[in-house]
Order: C-alpha cells, then structure tokens, then sequence
C-alpha cells in the first residue's frame, strides 16, 4: 500500500505527503509533528483502541486535525439507506 500511496501521489503531482510504514498503536513519528491524521478503516481492526488515539494525541501538533473513516455494520443495511448513498456514507 505504502508502493501504490507514493505512486499515486507521484501520478498527481502531490509533493508535500509522506508515507511511512508502521504500526497504529505505535505511529514511526516524533510528538507534535503532524498536521493532519487520516485514518481508513485501520482503527477498527486494532484490540487496543486506548492506545491507538493515545498516539494520534501524540503525533498531532497543536490545532491537528484527525479524519476516520471505519465502517461497522451488524446485520443488513436496510434497502432505503443503501438507495442513498448520503445515507450511508455521511
């Protein structure tokens, strides 16, 4: 994922990203040093959760942003949300 990020930022022209490889319960960057912490459906398969927002306190400077974006359903998603996608993905 880390080959196919930096790919697709090259393909885009977008230079002021960074990929690193690591582990969300213990993020590979220095406290206070990050503007903005986006998250993909990454935080829903960590066991520890407490530990996974104790480090993006950590990395985000002062003002940081975080973004999540974890999807979990139980059951069937009934048939007049799933005809709008507004419904579902708000």
């Amino acid at each position: 994922m880390i080959k196919k990020a930096k790919k697709n930022a090259d393909k885009m022209g977008v230079d002021n990203v960074e990929f690193r490889m690591g582990e969300i319960e213990e993020l590979p960057v220095p406290d206070n040093s990050v503007d903005v912490v986006l998250s993909n459906c990454v935080i829903n398969l960590s066991p520890d959760k407490r530990a996974v927002f104790g480090e993006l306190f950590r990395v985000l400077k002062p003002g940081g942003r975080i973004c999540i974006s974890d999807v979990l359903r139980s059951g069937e998603i009934p048939r007049e949300i799933m005809d709008d996608p507004k419904a579902y993905t708000g």
